[in-house]
């Protein structure tokens, strides 16, 4: 019988997810361009928002047993499946890329005598080794590296708190001045964007658990915890005056080594789970490939995205995942949930598909004009479900 995750190493894992360099940097972003009276809410707003969506696609996987990708196969059929699946795999291609080229820029930003692409290559090869290795050998080593990664951040947050960078400060008035004042809904997209990254990988991970309800839940309290945290390091990193030159801050806190761990630590554990998602979605797509060796080559492809320059495009590129993926979650939550007669019907995945390309269309749409009278994601999936749940009306 295969072993089952408990509670708290799921908790552990999804945690490690949550510290970033990319999370920071959201946080920079919008402590940069913000005065504290107006961020507060949409940030909470959005990491709750993408908090409880993490929940209930990973309770589908949970109660399903079945990794993420393959989990759509109920609702969008065995092909529509499989073009998440080949989504799902390219962004985490670039994904990976991204995060391992923010991690490499702010190591050299610590004046290590590495260049930027050997950095990334360390990281990827680090990352592969773990990926090869796998999750459940290696449960105890993660549990005490997250430990270490908590205990850093603390002091690192407790620092910044001494250098003057605490939330009454977080934009500085002249990186206010020098860039456009973000309204409610963009604040509310760059907070919940992260989140919803990850609703495309979560089942691969509660699909194994033993208490589908609690590990659910934990993974995505702690996702989400962590997450505000790793945005409020952001907001303090914007007041201290640096721009979005984390090694500078790390340097200004006079942590050092630590600082070099935190960075190196938060880029390996948050890119293996992607990196091993990253194979379960491959093998959704090709039953024969196996997850860990497709999990290396894809470590390997996104360092060279990684040295060719995907970090310029890093916002761009949230936008985009958002775009795909919060749509394809709330059709494949309405199904689960609320529709499920309807998937006996013939073709019932042609509605389906077709509920998921108008939420995305209505995300593209919104974006490119400038619509603000609510956010592009809950627009998406707004329209995106109900036009999922029409299938039951319809009936």
């Amino acid at each position: 019988m295969e072993k089952k995750t408990s509670v708290f190493t799921n908790g552990i894992i999804w945690f490690g997810v949550a510290i970033s360099v990319s999370e920071i940097e959201c946080g920079i972003e919008i402590g940069a361009s913000n005065t504290p009276d107006g961020l507060w809410l949409p940030l909470i707003l959005g990491h709750v928002l993408g908090g409880i969506m993490l929940y209930f696609v990973g309770l589908i996987g949970a109660r399903v047993r079945l990794n993420a990708m393959e989990t759509t196969a109920s609702t969008f059929g065995k092909y529509g499946s499989k073009f998440f699946a080949s989504l799902n795999l390219l962004q985490l291609i670039g994904w990976i890329a991204v995060l391992n080229a923010q991690g490499a820029m702010a190591l050299a930003g610590l004046n290590l005598p590495v260049s930027f692409p050997l950095t990334c290559i360390i990281l990827a090869v680090l990352i592969a080794a773990w990926v090869f290795v796998g999750l459940r050998r290696t449960q105890k080593i993660t549990t005490v590296v997250m430990g270490l990664l908590a205990v850093l951040l603390v002091v690192l947050t407790a620092k910044f708190f001494g250098l003057g960078g605490a939330a009454a400060t977080v934009a500085s008035s002249g990186a206010a001045s020098s860039l456009p004042t973000f309204n409610f809904w963009t604040v509310f997209e760059i907070s919940i964007a992260m989140p919803l990254s990850w609703l495309p990988v979560i089942s691969d991970y509660t699909k194994d658990v033993a208490r589908p309800r609690a590990a659910t839940a934990v993974s995505a309290i702690a996702y989400s915890a962590a997450s505000f945290w790793m945005y409020f390091i952001g907001l303090q990193i914007a007041g201290l005056g640096v721009g979005t030159n984390i090694a500078q801050a790390i340097l200004l806190a006079g942590i050092g080594i630590p600082g070099i761990l935190i960075v190196a630590l938060s880029t390996v554990t948050t890119n293996f789970l992607a990196a091993n998602s990253a194979g379960e979605s491959a093998k959704a797509i090709v039953g024969r490939l196996n997850p860990k060796v497709t999990g290396v080559v894809v470590c390997a492809l996104s360092t060279v995205l990684a040295i060719w320059g995907i970090v310029d495009h890093y916002i761009h590129f949230l936008y985009l995942i958002a775009s795909v993926f919060a749509p394809m979650a709330a059709v494949l939550l309405v199904s689960f949930f609320f529709v499920k007669e309807h998937l006996e019907r013939k073709c019932f995945w042609i509605w389906n598909l077709f509920a998921w390309l108008v939420g995305f269309a209505s995300y593209q749409v919104a974006v490119n004009t400038g619509f603000d009278a609510v956010g592009p994601t809950l627009l998406a999936v707004a329209i995106s479900a109900a036009l999922t749940f029409a299938a039951k009306i319809k009936k």
